[in-house]
């Protein structure tokens, strides 16, 4: 294993900066000392730092393992999981994770490494060990359960990560991985938005001669969401994600800082967001998002729906909206028809700008208990842009007999099944749905896989199955069983492909918070 040169340092500092923007100088030093990262971070803070084991065992070295440290595979190392903190706050500064070989080791040595609460530099001190250290690698890796747990940050939040050995005597004595997070040791403020997907169950009354159109119930999810931060910045720049993304991204910053005046940009950094143009409402929530962030980096205070409104987004349907602000199952109530100030004609969200999104009449915790399974088929990408406003004028307006069933299964089966926890009543409503109103139409253009996936999920013990929004995406509710579920959806898809995610839903909206 060939350790980093100055250069390669350098290079790989400027390459984390390409994805996660530019880096403090504290965060450039912690990537880049050969020294004790400890003392640096007691000078940092101006406290002491302290050591918190959570795991200490002797275990076989794996194959990475073995590489960094020159020894072989099945080798026992000693395997060490610390929290470096704060001695005065608590805050966990670095959580380090260690691999030292027992055969290298002299029996003081081994004896204090073993003990809980002496960080290495000290004990290379204490025992006068003539040392040197090997950076070999730096990158940003994602938090995942584990991480987020110890820095109280989202999953996917990006997360700095340095590898190096410790050299004696020639041999690598200890390999050691140190992670901290992309927002710690800055004064710069940025923000991060953790926004939630949904799926939408479906349209209630694309008719219209109630006075009303639109209308909708949903359910937010947990996962997967839209993660992103930003920090300010003369003009607008976006990393991560694809193409399409950044574009998505820029623009709702841009209508953001215009149509709410902000006085400045940003430059913003996408870490995770749901597949576009899957059903899943990924566009709202990156709006939502973006504008959010821009809003709290200059300390304005604007509703969501005015986010909403300033993004061009909630002109049809206002789960997505809802999902972003309060989270849980949502009824929304539509639009005025016809009238002065309402909607003229049927048309989807991302064409109905300038239309505010619409009441939420109801909104309800989700049961805790049932899962949603999340199946993606590669088919191809769901309507959007011309064709789904084209979709919307062709089949609109649906039959009003349609329209009032459809709201007889909202109303007297999906609500009161989720309210009294009734699992099989609330599936029965959500089976029905798809074979009603503009929900019909939805399902009636998909592939064919689509209508197969919705029956096997069912027949597999699913309590309900339905199309999300113009799709490809379907989900499947129940409670235990899911993963027999699961199983039968991929049975499905087989060769074909596509994403299988089991998931729950999410009471709460979106997370903004500024660090």
């Amino acid at each position: 294993m060939e350790p980093l040169t100055a250069d390669g340092i350098v290079e790989r500092i400027r390459e984390i900066e390409q994805g996660v923007g530019r880096l403090s100088p504290m965060q450039k030093v912690l990537i880049g000392t050969d020294g004790s990262v400890t003392g640096l971070l007691e000078m940092a803070t101006g406290h002491p730092v302290t050591i918190t084991t959570l795991v200490q065992d002797i275990v076989a070295a794996d194959t990475e393992a073995a590489a960094a440290l020159d020894i072989e595979q099945g080798d026992e190392v000693n395997y060490r999981v610390v929290e470096l903190k704060d001695g005065v706050t608590g805050e966990v500064l670095i959580y380090a994770v260690s691999c030292t070989p027992l055969r290298r080791l002299a029996p003081e040595f081994r004896q204090d490494l073993m003990r809980a609460d002496i960080p290495i530099g000290r004990i290379l001190r204490r025992h006068r060990i003539e040392s040197r250290r090997e950076i070999t690698d730096a990158r940003v890796v994602r938090a995942g359960a584990d991480l987020a747990r110890t820095f109280s940050v989202h999953r996917c939040e990006p997360m700095l990560s340095r590898k190096y050995r410790i050299i004696h005597r020639e041999e690598p004595l200890i390999a050691i991985e140190e992670i901290f997070p992309c927002t710690a040791f800055t004064d710069e403020i940025r923000v991060l938005v953790d926004a939630p997907s949904r799926i939408h169950i479906t349209l209630l009354d694309m008719n219209g001669t109630s006075g009303r159109v639109d209308g909708g119930v949903g359910v937010t999810l947990d996962e997967p969401g839209c993660v992103l931060d930003a920090r300010k910045a003369a003009g607008i720049e976006v990393r991560g994600g694809d193409e399409e993304a950044r574009r998505r991204v820029a623009g709702a910053a841009r209508a953001a800082k215009e149509t709410l005046g902000l006085p400045g940009g940003a430059e913003i950094a996408l870490h995770a967001a749901a597949r576009q143009h899957a059903g899943l409402g990924s566009g709202t929530q990156v709006a939502l998002a973006t504008a959010a962030a821009l809003c709290r980096l200059y300390e304005r205070d604007v509703s969501v729906c005015d986010l909403a409104k300033a993004v061009g987004r909630g002109g049809t349907s206002g789960i997505g909206t809802a999902a972003f602000e309060q989270g849980g199952f949502i009824l929304d109530g539509g639009h005025r028809f016809g009238a002065p100030g309402g909607k003229q004609d049927f048309r989807p969200s991302a064409a109905s700008r300038g239309v505010a999104p619409p009441p939420v009449l109801a909104r309800h915790r989700f049961p805790e208990d049932w899962r949603i399974l999340l199946v993606t088929p590669e088919v191809g990408t769901g309507a959007h842009g011309r064709g789904e406003v084209d979709i919307f004028r062709t089949h609109c307006p649906v039959p009003l007999d349609e329209v009032r069933e459809v709201c007889h299964e909202v109303l007297m089966r999906m609500i009161p099944g989720l309210v009294e926890h009734d699992l099989d009543l609330f599936g029965s409503a959500v089976n029905r749905t798809q074979t009603l109103g503009f929900k019909k139409v939805e399902v009636g253009l998909q592939h064919p896989v689509v209508s197969s996936l919705l029956e096997a999920t069912v027949q597999a013990g699913a309590a309900g199955a339905g199309l999300s929004s113009f799709g490809p995406t379907i989900y499947a509710v129940g409670d235990s069983g899911m993963q027999d579920v699961a199983r039968a959806a991929k049975e499905v898809l087989g060769d074909r492909g596509g994403s299988v995610l089991l998931t729950r839903a999410r009471n709460s909206g979106a997370s903004v918070r500024g660090e």
